[in-house]
């Protein structure tokens, strides 16, 4: 191994030190293709360990709380309506009436979230995007819910509870529950970060007149498959930082950016126009970065670009939405 490499602990993989392409080439092949025709990398991160006990734990409370609920309220990011949608949840969850929320709807492409919406309607989901931070939206979530219920000829637990209406949120680490359930009660009834893992345990919420909320902690499948889907639930933070190189995560993201939103990496990190093609002789994503980390003068020794403190930057102002409205994918692409 190159000695631009070094180990930095258990939980983490090998970390670059280096700045050259070529050694970026190097890296572990497990976490790392290069397609050298087109210039560009992919990483993947589909064997890296991101389903701890606690993840074990909640797919059991689900499935141990799921009789006590009428309806089900997936959360899911709209800037990656499909991949941050956990596919174990139609196993857990059965027939069990369920709307599903498309949140952070402030940062997604608005033509795209309209997509989404569209296609779920045809296959008669009931959906809804907001921005639960700031409460865009989340006006018409408690009438969607009560409106689903009453399409349905299932006896729910009003008859249980004194006419008490019974939901649960659930979705994937870092897709917004905790602001959806602090939106809806209308005060800090659970604490919010903008990282995986924030909330745990069980916790009954009133949100609404005759409306208790069941939160679940997030929960992620055991694995991905799809290397695609995993590198996107990396970029919006739902894997934690702790467990993925984030220098190749953020060429990986800005090879993407650059493709489909090139004017809001070009306007945000002032790059010429025809960037790629003045650098085609490096892989694209470490072009970017480099020249990222450079304008905003993120430099070490000998002026060499601090490439991983540009990648927690851009990695950052992606997830707080600073890049402008995007969205990562879209219905039947």
């Amino acid at each position: 191994m190159n000695g631009n490499f070094k180990k930095t602990n258990r939980n983490k993989p090998e970390q670059y030190t280096g700045t050259h392409p070529e050694h970026i080439l190097e890296y572990n092949e497990r976490l790392l293709r290069t397609d050298k025709p087109q210039n560009k990398t992919s990483l993947d991160i589909t064997g890296v360990q991101w389903y701890p006990g606690h993840m074990k734990k909640t797919e059991r409370l689900i499935s141990k709380n799921l009789p006590l609920v009428d309806l089900v309220v997936e959360i899911c990011d709209a800037r990656i309506p499909k991949s941050s949608r956990n596919r174990m949840l139609d196993t857990i969850l059965g027939q069990k009436q369920r709307i599903l929320l498309l949140n952070k709807s402030d940062m997604a492409d608005y033509d795209a979230t309209r997509s989404w919406l569209e296609y779920y309607k045809k296959l008669s989901i009931p959906a809804q995007a907001a921005d639960c931070k700031s409460g865009k939206g989340t006006g018409a979530i408690l009438p969607l819910i009560k409106q689903t219920l009453a399409d349905t000829k299932l006896k729910f637990s009003t008859e249980n509870f004194g006419g008490i209406i019974r939901i649960m949120a659930v979705g994937v680490p870092n897709s917004g529950k905790s602001s959806f359930i602090n939106c809806l009660a209308g005060k800090k009834s659970t604490k919010v970060e903008d990282r995986p893992g924030v909330t745990r345990g069980k916790q009954w919420i009133s949100v609404g007149d005759n409306v208790q909320l069941l939160d679940m902690p997030g929960i992620l499948a055991p694995k991905y498959n799809d290397p695609a889907a995993a590198e996107k639930l990396a970029f919006t933070g739902a894997v934690k930082d702790a467990v993925v190189n984030t220098e190749l995560l953020a060429m990986r993201l800005l090879e993407l950016l650059y493709d489909k939103y090139p004017s809001s990496l070009k306007n945000r990190y002032k790059l010429t126009v025809d960037f790629a093609a003045e650098n085609e002789q490096e892989p694209l994503g470490y072009s970017l970065l480099t020249k990222i980390g450079k304008n905003r003068g993120m430099l070490i020794s000998k002026g060499e670009v601090d490439t991983e403190r540009a990648a927690i930057m851009l990695l950052d102002e992606f997830r707080s939405g600073l890049l402008g409205k995007i969205t990562l994918e879209h219905p039947h692409a």
